[in-house]
C-alpha cells in the first residue's frame, strides 16, 4: 500500500495562488474590498512565484533569501486575509480555508528557511 506523500510546496502555493484569485473575485466592487483585494492579489499570487524562482537559485543563499520572500508574502498575505475576516466584508466561510492554508503556507515556509540556514529549531 503507498503512503500518501505531502504535497510539493510549489504545486501547493500554485493551488493557493488560484484559491486567492477565486476569493478576490468574489469581493464586493467597494473602495475597502478592492483595496484589500490588489493587496491580497499581490501577495498571496507571490508566494508561489517566489518559490518557483527559489527552486532555480544558483546557491544556497540565494534559495534561502527567496523562500524567505515566500515567506514574507504568505505571512503578508495571512494579514489581509484576517483584515478580511475581522472586517465582514466576507462571509467567515469564504475566508476559512484560505486563512488556514495561509497559515500553514507560513509554517512551512519558516520551517524551510529555518532549515536552509541551519538553524532548525527542535
Amino acid at each position: 500500500m503507498m503512503e500518501s506523500q505531502p504535497e510539493d510546496i510549489k504545486a501547493r502555493t500554485f493551488r493557493f495562488a488560484l484559491q486567492i484569485i477565486a476569493l478576490v473575485e468574489k469581493l464586493p466592487n467597494t473602495i475597502s474590498a478592492t483595496t484589500i483585494g490588489k493587496q491580497l492579489i499581490r501577495s498571496g499570487t507571490s508566494i508561489g512565484a517566489n518559490v518557483e524562482e527559489a527552486t532555480a537559485a544558483h546557491s544556497k543563499s540565494d534559495f534561502v533569501y527567496r523562500m524567505n520572500i515566500s515567506l514574507r508574502e504568505a505571512r503578508e498575505t495571512l494579514y489581509w486575509l484576517r483584515l478580511l475576516d475581522a472586517s465582514n466584508i466576507l462571509p467567515p466561510t469564504n475566508l476559512a480555508g484560505a486563512l488556514k492554508e495561509a497559515d500553514e503556507l507560513a509554517r512551512i515556509l519558516g520551517a524551510i528557511v529555518s532549515s536552509a540556514r541551519g538553524k532548525r529549531k527542535t
